[in-house]
């Protein structure tokens, strides 16, 4: 018999307890600077996306006079070509200058070559990598004539020449559950040194404006089986998730599903950590940093 969701959080949260201290950070990224190689063009312009998270982002040509002194590290990505790479390897020299500036550096590089990668390692701290598990996930995203496999390929390279955090996107295709457990299937196979879940959120102006997000049971059950199968690395709730009653709720869900760090909790959050006993820190830059 299939357990229940309940019974998956409870096994979840001992995992937790046994493998990891009792505290949790809480993160408020607020010395963490995004920028966009880029500025608010995207090739692929995604269902999920259409560029518009890029519209916050600082111009990489503008980023002396943005990175203030209070800023310690910067992410730095962009929208990309038609091939799913984004474009960072033309910036590299102004990434060293930021890099060489005191920054710390998490760079999102998309679908890059083993032989591109191999310019990385001296310019970045880390990688955020999104992988896909579903192969027509990623053709009605991304509109990418790509496989899982050039995923693995390219989340394998940059294994061997950085540090490299997998995002996952937990409803990805339009609020739909396809392929993310296939992702953590292979990413247990694969090798992680930590991992980052987001929430799909309906954007305005996007393909997928009128989608809801995915069932919170549903998010709620692969949380806690990435807890129960990799028991021992990180997991991280990243920024992108929805607002509102979802939010709440799902940060209270997700730190009993033995989550080790929550970007910008909501107060129900920080009420439940206090609740069991948990010691809260504060961090103050991108979670995979």
């Amino acid at each position: 018999m299939e357990a229940t969701t309940e019974q998956l959080i409870t096994r979840a949260w001992q995992l937790r307890q046994a493998n990891f201290p009792g505290e949790v950070v809480f993160n408020f990224p607020s010395k963490t600077r995004a920028i966009t190689v880029t500025g608010s063009q995207c090739r692929l312009n995604c269902a999920h996306c259409n560029g518009h998270y890029l519209k916050t982002m600082v111009d990489i040509t503008d980023w002396r006079a943005k990175l203030t002194r209070d800023i310690t590290s910067c992410l730095i990505s962009g929208g990309c070509t038609r091939d799913g790479k984004v474009p960072v390897l033309g910036h590299l020299p102004v990434i060293r200058e930021i890099k060489q500036s005191g920054r710390r550096i998490n760079l999102h590089t998309g679908l890059l070559a083993e032989a591109e990668i191999e310019q990385l390692d001296q310019v970045t701290d880390a990688v955020s990598f999104d992988f896909v598990g579903d192969r027509e996930t990623i053709k009605e995203v991304y509109e990418l004539e790509k496989t899982v496999d050039d995923y693995i390929k390219t989340y394998l390279s940059l294994r061997k020449r950085v540090k490299v955090v997998p995002h996952i996107c937990i409803g990805l295709r339009g609020g739909s559950i396809s392929g993310e457990y296939k992702a953590l299937q292979l990413l247990r196979e694969l090798g992680a040194d930590g991992l980052v879940f987001i929430v799909f959120r309906p954007t305005p102006g996007t393909k997928y404006a009128e989608r809801t997000p995915p069932a919170l049971d549903e998010v709620v059950r692969i949380l806690a089986r990435a807890r129960i199968e990799m028991p021992a690395i990180p997991i991280h709730l990243g920024c992108m998730r929805p607002s509102g009653r979802y939010r709440a709720e799902l940060d209270r869900l997700a730190l009993r599903c033995g989550v080790n760090k929550i970007v910008r909790p909501t107060p129900a959050a920080i009420a439940l950590a206090g609740e069991l006993g948990m010691e809260i820190k504060r961090g103050e830059e991108c979670c995979v940093l």
